[in-house]
């Protein structure tokens, strides 16, 4: 019916699908239209074959609308409340087809197939699935894009010629995968533009792994250090050579993206009949990636925590210190949940904050750790400054014994 749309989704985005002003309609219900973007359904026709109910199939995919939508947790939580899609029988795909039942609201409709339905074809379910894939990557691609002009605004001269340098080692491959992206938006022939880049994969990987491996090398920079003046000047040189490294990460994983759409291309062109274990392979090889990511940006995050909660230990003596591990650690930190947002990995950590020196007197850690401190530098001569300082703490803690 002219109300009806149907959604097939696969865990990143949903594909929305129907006669033009429904799917229109259903998007702007769920608040959803403004981040919905093309998708074409023209690339599906070559795995039609011939057969009346086959052509009677192309000719309803032909006039039917399409828009993707990136799942992003608001999204997915949008279109759960509206009721949610159900698993089909190829491994990945959801489905749900959504009827019209009022002016004001639309109902879901459950189905397992129909002559209006994508499903009615188990190859074009497959493309389908295959497009979508596209089409996720081409939408982190572009984040991707956005993040690496945000990352080129905070970056000195300095930084700026070291991550260009690392870059460099891929300069050819990214030229080849440029070039086939512009291919590919000008129709040109999948075979063609998939012998370009080819064999150019092996030194992103490369580049990529060095980045982690260096972010893993900023990590150990804070290990072990327990002096406030130590940790300050640590913290704030992995803020300065994080950016680096994540932009050096967000390239690779920009033009891996970009391989992985041409990639799909050619499988589509040549081997259709592998197209939906492609898709999944694409799909594992992803969520790899991003646990290899995650697994590095939580080690550093962990240490530089621990690095915060040290210097907010040494508030009394400290305080100036232990505000700039602070400041260094957030900064830090929000750049990391900068390039994790594209790869749709959420945030779950909380800014570290600092206690004022009046919180941290009323402390008695606080307060021992101190003493600590200045007790040690007496025995050095510290001079009146650690004498007077030393003063204060007993007096407190002699105030504080004799009001118990």
């Amino acid at each position: 019916m002219a109300g009806e749309v149907e959604l097939i989704g696969d865990g990143d985005g949903v594909v929305v699908t129907g006669e033009p002003s429904a799917v229109e309609r259903f998007l702007e219900r769920a608040g959803l239209l403004p981040y919905a973007s093309e998708f074409s359904l023209r690339k599906l026709r070559p795995l039609l074959k011939a057969g009346a109910d086959i052509a009677e199939t192309a000719a309803g995919v032909a006039e039917q609308s399409a828009l993707y939508l990136k799942l992003t947790p608001e999204s997915a939580k949008r279109l759960k409340d509206a009721g949610g899609l159900m698993k089909t029988k190829t491994k990945g795909i959801s489905h749900a087809m959504l009827g019209e039942t009022g002016k004001n609201s639309l109902k879901w409709l459950q189905v397992e197939d129909g002559s209006g339905s994508l499903l009615s074809n188990p190859s074009v379910l497959s493309g389908v699935g295959g497009l979508m894939s596209q089409a996720a990557q081409q939408a982190e691609a572009r984040e991707l894009k956005e993040l690496l002009v945000r990352i080129d605004e905070k970056l000195d001269d300095v930084r700026r010629a070291q991550r260009d340098a690392v870059l460099a080692q891929m300069r050819s491959a990214a030229a080849a995968i440029d070039e086939a992206v512009v291919l590919r938006a000008h129709g040109g022939d999948p075979k063609t533009t998939w012998d370009k880049v080819s064999g150019v994969s092996e030194s992103i990987l490369n580049v990529q792994e060095e980045a982690l491996l260096a972010l893993g090398a900023l990590a150990d920079k804070v290990e072990g250090k327990r002096k406030a003046g130590e940790l300050k000047r640590a913290t704030q040189e992995i803020e300065r050579e994080v950016a680096v490294q994540l932009a050096v990460l967000a390239r690779c994983f920009e033009l891996q993206d970009e391989f992985r759409i041409v990639e799909i291309d050619h499988v589509l062109a040549t081997a259709p009949e592998n197209l939906a274990g492609h898709r999944l392979g694409v799909a594992a090889a992803r969520e790899q990636r991003r646990s290899a990511v995650v697994g590095h940006t939580t080690h550093l995050m962990a240490q530089m925590d621990a690095a915060g909660g040290i210097a907010n230990e040494n508030i009394l003596l400290h305080a100036g210190a232990a505000r700039a591990v602070a400041g260094s650690l957030n900064s830090a930190a929000a750049s990391i949940d900068d390039f994790h947002s594209p790869l749709g990995i959420e945030s779950t950590r909380d800014a570290l904050t600092t206690p004022s020196r009046r919180e941290a007197f009323r402390d008695p850690k606080q307060r021992t750790t101190a003493g600590k401190e200045i007790g040690q530098k007496a025995l050095i001569g510290i001079g009146s400054v650690g004498a007077i300082a030393l003063s204060v703490v007993v007096g407190a803690k002699s105030s504080s014994k004799s009001s118990t």
